[in-house]
């Protein structure tokens, strides 16, 4: 079996191991504007990141972001993703793959969609001054409530269908059970349902949080100028400012963030749902 799994781990490192290192070790180096990168060996690039309030401000920012956007997604999801593991219909495949439609969208597509939604000349604004709600148009668009919503509503597949399968694999009968020992429908999810979906709850979470942290389209186009997260941050280091060892450095600083908030947080929930289980 190991030999099996060679073949794919080689792969892994080629095109995500070596690149990773590359930067890493470019995130060393000095930003010359002349020759634009001059070997060194210096963590002043780690530094102005970490002791700069501007860049500390989109690092926050970026964060605050994602844990609203999953737990939001968390929340909304859990209801479609139960109804649709529990469908006992013809219809369940089509609208599995309904959900999946708007993954084949791409996210600058959907987030012109929802720029078109969201304008003072949107779909909202007009409807509501057509309905007589409102007199003036809200400024819905270039705010973090856009930023919020888009990318939840980008996201949310990504969690129904994590959801849906684990849901799926739980026996229907475990919940009869517990009805039939008289557990409310609230007590049948808190201490049989949720238990027993957490898998699906951690892996869906996780999925969400990384793409959360690291959404470039969204927060560029919905945000607007004043609005940063370090993805795009990080992109204009590399194109505009034409400083690498920086955009280096906070690239790394970005996956670090994210890798250590998604460990601390599946411990910590995992360890949770173990006690309340004893």
């Amino acid at each position: 079996m190991a030999l099996l799994v060679l073949p794919a781990g080689f792969l892994v490192l080629l095109l995500l191991g070596a690149p990773m290192l590359l930067m890493a070790r470019y995130s060393f180096n000095q930003f010359d504007p002349l020759y634009l990168m001059k070997e060194a060996f210096t963590a002043e690039n780690y530094v102005r990141a970490v002791s700069d309030p501007y860049y500390q401000k989109i690092l926050l920012t970026t964060v605050v972001i994602a844990l609203i956007c999953t737990l939001l997604t968390t929340l909304l999801a859990y209801g479609p993703a139960y109804w649709l593991a529990r469908m006992d219909s013809r219809w369940k495949s089509k609208l599995t793959i309904l959900t999946m439609f708007p993954l084949l969208v791409g996210g600058v597509v959907r987030s012109a969609g929802y720029i078109a939604l969201l304008s003072t000349e949107g779909l909202v604004n007009s409807s509501l001054r057509g309905l007589g709600v409102i007199s003036e148009p809200l400024q819905m668009l270039y705010t973090p409530g856009a930023v919020v919503f888009a990318t939840v509503g980008i996201v949310l597949p990504y969690m129904i269908l994590t959801l849906a399968s684990v849901i799926e694999s739980i026996p229907r009968h475990i919940e009869e059970a517990a009805a039939n020992l008289g557990a409310r429908p609230d007590v049948t999810f808190w201490r049989v349902l949720l238990p027993l979906s957490l898998p699906g709850v951690l892996a869906g979470a996780t999925l969400v949080f990384i793409l959360c942290m690291n959404a470039y389209a969204t927060p560029k186009l919905l945000g607007g100028p004043q609005f940063q997260m370090m993805a795009p941050t990080v992109y204009e280091q590399f194109s505009r400012a034409s400083n690498w060892p920086f955009g280096a450095a906070l690239a790394l600083i970005l996956l670090v963030v994210t890798a250590v908030l998604t460990t601390v947080g599946s411990i910590l929930i995992s360890n949770r749902y173990k006690a309340t289980d004893r």
